[in-house]
């Protein structure tokens, strides 16, 4: 179905008219049956080669009428709220990556875009979901014998990645596959699919990059696939290896020689200037995060360190996060970043430091060679200096690695709480 021609110009051309109805009827048009249904619904957005990522999702109406819009993907669920119509358009917001979908609701059907509102006059990606409870890919006649339960070692062969080593972790269950791929800067997050006649099928979509991948076995111990995107399509290959891992984590991003601290000045909420020597920081074990907002496995780690910190900031321990935002522009910014806070219940200082780029990195961060993913975790000691870097963040998604990274992260903090 070609969406585009149901909106005549653009996503914000029909949401505009819609509007003007509303402003020339001085009434509104959200008749009941221009409302999201409550129950399951099955979707799906446009990638690049046409390929369609599917993905499932779940609507619940409060008794005030307010609709909760839950995202599925194997274990994880993403709740999203602050939906609102125009006329014959459902507008549902996605805050954590200033991104929505607008769609028009016609009976148990919706035809729209997913628009990344940080775009100026962004075309959108064709969004189209049916009610029903359909599965996000349809079983296979002849499932596939070969299983692919375990770990692999993934090789990305085109682009910028042909010689970086990823994971991939895969389980089944009735024909219904779960797992991730873990890269040196994170992981795909919670990848679900299926089996199907020649291989694996498997999707994701939690707000902000929709995923497919496809891939088909080409023995007992490899496969080939590609993996799709609404910006291109890669190529990989796979071979099972129980001891499959990535680069390690700690050798990624360094600092330069003659450094052994970090010394941004940046400023605060409040405008005032922001350090490592002010007496809030000084003498304790810091963690200072590195993240972006529009980052999913910066908001996986902001999710884990908000707890962490509540729990331990009794100890003399203290975490600053670092972030390099979308646009250059504070307002912009500290939007954003308060988003993130009231999400994940951060209660430590989250500083603004610029666009996210290479400019605004060596500006901030001289002292480090170059900053090679988003996250990087800097283990400050109680002398100030930097005792560890870590690069990426291994999250829920990734079952073992997660727990893994876990207890190496509260090893290190105890190491610098008792030499440090």
């Amino acid at each position: 179905m070609d969406t585009k021609k149901i909106y005549s110009h653009s996503p914000q051309h029909f949401l505009s008219g819609c509007l003007a109805a509303l402003f020339i009827a001085g009434a509104s048009c959200t008749a009941p049956h221009h409302r999201l249904q409550d129950g399951a619904w099955r979707a799906e957005l446009t990638l690049a080669e046409g390929k369609q990522a599917p993905f499932l999702f779940d609507v619940r109406h409060a008794a005030t009428d307010s609709a909760v819009l839950t995202l599925l993907n194997g274990e994880e669920r993403v709740p999203l709220t602050g939906i609102r119509y125009a006329a014959d358009t459902v507008i549902i917001p996605i805050e954590a990556y200033d991104a929505e979908i607008q769609a028009r609701v016609s009976g148990d059907s919706l035809s729209g875009y997913f628009i990344k509102r940080y775009i100026e006059n962004d075309a959108g990606v064709p969004f189209r979901a049916q009610r029903g409870g359909a599965p996000r890919f349809a079983p296979p006649a002849s499932p596939a014998t070969v299983a692919i339960d375990g770990t692999w070692d993934v090789l990305f062969v085109s682009g910028e990645r042909d010689t970086v080593r990823n994971v991939g972790i895969f389980a089944t269950d009735n024909h219904i596959v779960t797992g991730s791929i873990l890269t040196n800067s994170g992981d795909l997050r919670f990848l679900e699919g299926a089996v199907t006649g020649a291989g694996v099928q498997l999707s994701a979509f939690s707000g902000l990059t929709p995923y497919l991948i496809e891939l088909d076995f080409t023995g007992n111990d490899t496969f080939e696939g590609a993996l799709y995107t609404a910006r291109g399509t890669t190529a990989f290959v796979g071979r099972r290896n129980a001891r499959a891992a990535l680069a390690d984590a700690y050798s990624l991003t360094r600092l330069k020689r003659g450094f052994d601290r970090l010394g941004f000045k940046l400023p605060g909420a409040d405008g005032q200037l922001v350090s490592l020597s002010d007496v809030r920081y000084r003498g304790k074990v810091v963690i200072v995060s590195v993240l972006g907002t529009w980052c999913p496995n910066c908001l996986d780690e902001a999710a884990y360190l908000s707890q962490w910190y509540r729990e331990n900031k009794g100890r003399g321990v203290e975490i600053l996060g670092l972030a390099f935002e979308r646009k250059d522009d504070a307002a912009y910014a500290h939007a954003a970043i308060n988003r993130l806070k009231a999400q994940h219940g951060v209660d430590y200082d989250i500083l603004f430091a610029g666009k996210v780029g290479g400019e605004a990195t060596a500006n901030v961060l001289p002292e480090i060679d170059k900053l090679a993913g988003y996250p990087t975790t800097f283990f400050i000691d109680r002398k100030g200096k930097v005792a560890k870097i870590h690069t990426g963040f291994s999250g829920p998604a990734t079952g073992l690695f997660y727990e893994k990274w876990k207890a190496d992260f509260n090893a290190t903090i105890d190491r610098l709480m008792v030499n440090g």
